[in-house]
């Protein structure tokens, strides 16, 4: 899975927009005030974290695209498999 079908599969989820931001994918504006992200870190790596209160706040680093979507997605949906 890469970030562009991570898109799709939170779509088919029914995850509300708001509630997740996949840098270069999906960027919702206005900005919502929380949601869970995922980016690409400066060394290379990918981060899953929560943004609250105008703070990225990490919660795990990932070496992987593949790997950092997958975590994104049990983050959003119970059933991944969905």
């Amino acid at each position: 899975m890469d970030v562009h079908t991570l898109g799709e599969a939170l779509r088919r989820a029914g995850v509300p927009a708001a509630y997740y931001w996949v840098e270069g994918v999906h960027e919702p504006a206005p900005t919502p005030p929380d949601f869970l992200y995922l980016r690409r870190t400066s060394d290379g790596a990918w981060e899953t974290g929560a943004y609250e209160r105008g703070a990225h706040r990490p919660i795990s680093a990932h070496p992987s695209e593949q790997e950092a979507c997958a975590h994104l997605l049990s983050l959003l949906v119970t059933d991944p498999a969905r």
